[in-house]
């Protein structure tokens, strides 16, 4: 199988579905209507709800909803060999995700811009809205653990690397002031992008120097350092880290990508992990599960992603301008981010599959596979790293980009300045998601907490503030600093998923209110029943065999018990949707009256 293969018919496929099935989600099961006014028209203050361009709205949310997910959990699921990954992403994403982005959008700004917990409350009573709340807590504490581990590995004992991320801090705060002071964006872009490209073409100097060996550093001190620096740039004001870290981060993004599938249909490397590993009935190196389901929880963001409702239902409803921009924004998104997934899956499998062990797999845990290292001393000579035993996928998506243009001849001068900047765009892109989900937990701390205790709910308050930053910090960074990336991607995955699950539940009822059709409702049942019944059988097979369990690798009483807490959440959530959907199927003049609404 070569790659260019894959590309070409994901884009017809995505590129379909966008012009087919949107548009049946956005005329008949929605009813998008532009004659009416959207909550940014309706509630126009300058500041948080402004009628914005279809593509500005666009690019933001992309940028939101596109972090780390896409990228590691395909390189991950890769253990079960690339059909898998490469069918889940395709059908995930059009009949779940993209259906899961434009319903929560949708049902968002039918509620004037709420988020999912105030939408649930409104649309499923004031139980479900409870059930959400704290839910979306636990959920965005555990999304920070697992974006953070992918950092771990990849800076672990790299001092290039580390030199790398870290001299984006002071570039991102010189931006920020710089365009503060002047207004000028364009010559404050300039300046930053060149200051980082000088931070990842000075790294080889400072290797061999004391500043070199002060940066070495390993996963557990990485682990402390992560929640601290999150700590205080949750605190610092928005302009001055996360806003110019963001938008510096966009363009690497983007000419990263760019780079990779132009090299794609140049190069065309051929695929060389089966379609099939023998890992997918379980027991494999990197997660000890069955490709069923552990396929869909590990591949949650570029499939369908509980996360997305965090955007969903927070900023990008405030923004649209027209109701039938959704089509574009909550839909078309998630394709595109289907095929940023489809790239990384590339990536991955375009390496020798021993070299993808190598790479993802403890070393003791490697030996015991029988496999021999094909093309990675090479590839660890050129790059300058040892490169076994880096899990996370940070450094499998690296390598595996270093490895495809390692077919031009005068690349591998570059292998290393290469590798080092793809290190640096995933670390920066993931360290500014958890800049603002950071601030996110905060928000969600001090608003629920604040309903025990007034005084935190006060937002502008400094000592509610810092109370709930550490809170939050401590509580991600305690998942971090004790878990592994099989336990802790898996629950990111199992909450991330049931966090979808809570998005589609919303989503129907919404649709069975408005829809002309009740059979419309399908198109978030179909994916909910089997996304449902996949995290909780999830969620009960690791609670079992990894997290209860004294004798597995990823044993940890606190996993478990979140995840037995998750689950019985999303049980009620789903028993008091079902009594909602009863009520309404039975009193015809209920969604006759919710219609005209």
């Amino acid at each position: 199988m070569n790659a260019i293969t894959i590309v070409i018919a994901s884009m017809c496929i995505l590129m379909i579905a966008y012009r087919l099935y949107g548009t049946f989600m956005a005329v008949k099961v929605l009813k998008l209507d532009d004659s009416k006014p959207t909550p940014a028209h309706e509630l126009n203050d300058g500041k948080d709800y402004v009628p914005s361009n279809k593509w500005v709205s666009f690019g933001h949310h992309f940028a939101a909803i596109a972090a780390a997910g896409p990228l590691v959990g395909p390189i991950l699921a890769a253990q079960f060999g690339y059909l898998p990954s490469l069918l889940w992403l395709l059908i995930g994403a059009v009949i779940g995700g993209a259906v899961h982005d434009a319903v929560v959008l949708f049902a968002s700004m039918r509620q004037k811009g709420k988020s999912l917990s105030e939408v649930a409350k409104e649309e499923l009573g004031p139980v479900a809205g409870f059930c959400t709340g704290l839910a979306m807590l636990f959920i965005i504490t555990i999304t920070m653990a697992g974006l953070s581990m992918v950092v771990l590995h990849a800076l672990e004992k790299n001092p290039w690397g580390t030199f790398a991320v870290g001299i984006t801090i002071p570039i991102a705060m010189g931006v920020g002031i710089f365009y503060k002071k002047t207004g000028n964006l364009k010559l404050a872009s300039t300046v930053g992008f060149i200051l980082l490209m000088i931070g990842v073409f000075a790294g080889p100097s400072i290797q061999e120097t004391a500043l070199g060996d002060w940066l070495t550093f390993d996963t557990k001190t990485l682990a402390l350092i992560l929640p601290i620096y999150a700590f205080f740039a949750a605190a610092l004001p928005v302009w001055l880290l996360l806003a110019p870290r963001d938008y510096l981060s966009s363009f690497m993004k983007i000419g990263v990508f760019i780079a990779l599938i132009i090299g794609v249909f140049i190069i065309n490397p051929s695929i060389e992990m089966p379609a099939f590993t023998e890992f997918i009935h379980g027991g494999g190196p990197i997660l000890a599960g069955p490709v069923w389901p552990f396929i869909s929880i590990t591949i949650a963001c570029g499939a369908i992603s509980g996360f997305h409702a965090f955007v969903g239902s927070g900023t990008t409803p405030k923004m649209l301008n027209k109701w039938s921009d959704i089509k574009v924004v909550g839909f078309g998104a998630m394709l595109v981010e289907c095929l940023v997934g489809i790239m990384a899956l590339i990536a991955a499998t375009a390496l020798h599959p021993a070299d993808y062990f190598a790479i993802n797999s403890a070393p003791e845990v490697f030996r015991t596979l029988g496999m021999d290292v094909i093309n990675l001393p090479a590839l660890s000579q050129e790059i300058g790293l040892n490169l076994e035993g880096r899990t996370g996928g940070a450094v499998t998506l690296a390598v595996g980009m270093t490895y495809i243009f390692t077919a031009i001849p005068w690349f591998e001068n570059l292998a290393s300045y290469f590798f080092q900047f793809v290190i640096m765009f995933e670390a920066v892109f993931i360290l500014t998601a958890i800049d603002a989900g950071t601030r996110v937990a905060r928000y969600l701390i001090q608003d629920f907490f604040g309903e025990v205790y007034k005084p935190l709910k006060k937002v502008d308050s400094v000592p509610a503030s810092v109370f709930a930053s550490a809170l939050a910090c401590f509580m991600w960074g305690y998942l971090l600093y004790s878990g592994d990336i099989g336990s802790v991607w898996a629950l990111f995955g199992v909450s991330n998923q049931l966090m979808a699950s809570i998005g589609l539940i919303v989503g129907a009822t919404v649709i069975l209110k408005i829809a002309d059709k009740r059979r419309y409702m399908l198109t978030c049942l179909i994916p909910l029943a089997y996304l449902f019944a996949t995290v909780n059988y999830a969620g009960y097979w690791m609670t079992v065999n990894v997290y209860l369990n004294p004798e597995a690798a990823g044993y940890n009483v606190l996993n478990g018990i979140l995840s037995i807490i998750m689950l019985v959440l999303g049980i009620v959530i789903l028993a008091t949707a079902l009594k909602k959907w009863i009520e309404i199927w039975n009193d015809p003049g209920f969604q006759m009256e919710a219609k005209s609404a």
